[in-house]
């Protein structure tokens, strides 16, 4: 076994692999950019050292070398599947925590890997996958498959450049998007096409090989669950599969892991039909360690970073095919910075508070402290929750409780919606496809503000004013002889439009009422980092923490960021969308700008594309007129908000 091993990576999964080598008495070293000088991965490594960035080949050889690393462990992302990497870890002496080099670069071209498996017996999708494929080429092979086809990148995974197209006047928008995506990601924009499975569901096998020819599978995890082709919550095992079709994947999936002389942890991923699971076909062979292995572990009881490790050292596989068994049904949720109520678009800012669950049956991998900062450079992936149970339905409903319990003030996430998607009847059943969450997407988003949220904001102000100022004179309570007028905030939620919530009186005598509506008794007590509020006759207790101008609150895995607003104001977004002024609808860089100063614009337009944490957005033209100002260029990094164009509407 090695003595000292470093991580080639950052975050969730570096903090992991940092915890499996604690426990075998292995030094970490860890890695960090500038930006990830304060985190977590960083602080919980034996020794850390700074490099100019995650892919730089060089630079992670050179602080593997000087600290006395005998390994590299790359994680996943970054420099994981990229066999020059491979390579130069085994010219400078060390050993790659990963599969061979002539692996990787057979399962990491999907063109070169459809050909490969196929060639071993293993289903493909029918499509056109020959290298080199021209734009007029790929339109053909789009007509000849029939509608619905899917373009994707040959060298990538992800769902990053992946285009579904449905009707044929998409095809040249798609494949120039396709490539544009692709090309960004992974500096290759070859596209492939594969017909579309109507109703499909993800499902993957985890395959592991030792260096002595011994090839297992410990099963598969169900990944039908994703949104833009991003995987949202997977689980083990699948609740389609039968024993006897596990057998047959999982055989399959050895056999596409030999036909290219694979060593270590891997995963095979397969399309099957919702309504016919005795067919399946192989989409690609991720030559890594997965986002969602936890869930394997919690089902089998094995530690897939420690097998990884003593496979990369020599050892055999401690145990056969037979000898693998599957215990339960585990349930992994991932927690991302972003805002469902705003099209899922990216989020950043510094966490403010963070209480993430524990206790039996419920794990959470995550690479957060209290005080970090969460910015656009990486990909938005904050944490995974997993919980397990003795069976489906156990599992769900402790992962939702641990969800709900989970808190994260400072940074919006999507812990809400992802509890809403676990509720949804299809989901509770099994009845799952990868189409499923798009067209739920609607009843799942809920951004309306409870009452009781805006009454307990209120209350909080008031309960500041009391006691940061005891004179009652001086108490802006609206206290007057008689009895006590109303006092109006105005609060603002997450930046919407404002609200007046009405409070008068003190303590258990005051009464509150919401936007007009009738008064309802209320009272609010704060002891550190809670505030507890009774409203209407129920007691809720807040996470809190007051930032600026702006008070969080969270409850049940949701959160809001309040903010008074000026008597009469509006709603930022009405503001902007009736002056013709465009803002970046998230921290990231203007990729490209799709209009000139002086151009005459429609209302839906495309304007401005931004992209941030691997994702394209574009942002449109609110109005008819014509685009007056353009401040920020291609290239250049933008705020929440900042001001993208103007747009002048045009004189009658």
């Amino acid at each position: 076994m090695f003595s000292a091993v470093l991580i080639a990576n950052r975050g969730e999964i570096a903090v992991r692999i940092i915890r499996t080598l604690r426990e075998l008495g292995i030094r970490s070293i860890a890695v960090y950019s500038e930006a990830d000088a304060g985190a977590r991965h960083v602080r919980e490594a034996d020794e850390a050292i700074r490099i100019s960035g995650y892919l730089d080949i060089e630079a992670v050889i050179d602080a593997a070398r000087a600290t006395g690393a005998e390994a590299v462990h790359p994680g996943y992302g970054f420099l994981a599947e990229n066999a020059a990497f491979a390579r130069a870890c085994a010219a400078g002496g060390l050993v790659f925590v990963g599969p061979p080099p002539e692996a990787i670069e057979g399962m990491g071209d999907k063109i070169r890997a459809k050909q490969t498996v196929t060639a071993a017996g293993v289903p493909v999708v029918p499509g056109r996958d020959e290298a080199g494929l021209s734009d007029t080429e790929l339109a053909e092979a789009v007509r000849e498959l029939g509608l619905p086809v899917l373009l994707k990148p040959s060298a990538g995974g992800g769902g990053k450049g992946m285009r579904l197209i449905q009707s044929l006047d998409e095809i040249p928008d798609a494949i120039d998007s396709a490539r544009r995506e692709a090309r960004g990601a992974f500096g290759d924009d070859t596209i492939l096409v594969e017909r579309f499975i109507e109703n499909p569901r993800h499902i993957e096998i985890q395959v592991f090989a030792d260096q002595h020819g011994n090839l297992v599978h410990l099963g598969e995890r169900e990944c039908s669950l994703q949104r833009r082709h991003q995987k949202i919550i997977e689980e083990a095992p699948s609740p389609l599969l039968s024993e006897r079709q596990r057998a047959r994947m999982g055989a399959s999936a050895i056999d596409a892991a030999r036909a290219v002389g694979y060593v270590g942890a891997g995963t095979v991923e397969y399309i099957v039909p919702a309504d016919r699971p005795d067919e399946y076909f192989f989409m690609e062979m991720n030559t890594r360690l997965q986002v969602e292995h936890p869930v394997t572990e919690l089902v089998t009881g094995l530690d897939l970073v420690e097998l990884q490790l003593r496979v990369a050292g020599g050892e055999p596989l401690p145990f056969a095919q037979d000898e693998v068994r599957l215990d339960g049904h585990a349930v992994e949720a991932r927690v991302y910075a972003e805002d469902p109520s705003r099209g899922f678009l990216p989020t950043g800012g510094r966490v403010l508070a963070l209480s993430e669950p524990s206790g039996h049956g419920v794990r959470v991998d995550s690479g957060m402290t209290t005080g970090g900062e969460v910015g656009s450079s990486y990909d938005p992936m904050l944490a995974k929750v997993i919980a397990w149970g003795p069976d489906r339905t156990a599992a769900l409903s402790r992962l939702d409780r641990a969800l709900a319990s989970y808190t994260l003030l400072g940074v919006p996430t999507n812990v809400a919606f992802l509890r809403s998607l676990l509720a949804h009847p299809d989901v509770v059943v099994g009845r799952l496809d990868t189409g499923l969450v798009e067209r739920s997407q609607d009843g799942l988003v809920h951004d309306e503000v409870p009452d009781e949220v805006l009454a307990a904001a209120a209350l909080a102000r008031t309960l500041a004013l009391e006691t940061g100022d005891p004179d009652p004179w001086a108490t802006h309570d609206g206290w007057r002889l008689g009895e006590p007028a109303w006092t109006t905030w105005r609060l603002s939620v997450n930046s919407r439009e404002p609200v007046d919530v009405r409070v008068r009186g003190r303590g258990s005598a005051t009464e509150v009422t919401v936007n007009g509506g009738p008064p309802a008794a209320g009272d609010a007590t704060a002891s550190g980092g809670e505030l507890a509020v009774t409203y209407a006759g129920r007691t809720v207790r807040y996470a809190r923490v007051q930032d600026g101008d702006a008070l969080w609150l969270g409850h049940e895995g949701r959160a809001w960021a309040i903010k008074e607003a000026a008597q009469g104001s509006a709603g930022a977004g009405t503001v902007a969308a009736a002056s013709g002024v465009v803002r970046s609808p998230m921290p990231g860089t203007v990729l490209a700008v799709k209009v000139s100063e002086g151009e005459k614009v429609t209302t839906g337009q495309p304007v401005v594309i931004v992209e941030a944490m691997k994702m394209e957005h574009t942002v449109t033209a609110p109005i008819d007129g014509v685009v007056t100002r353009l401040p920020a260029g291609t290239g250049a990094q933008v705020a929440l908000d900042a001001v993208l164009a103007e747009i002048t509407p045009e004189e009658l």
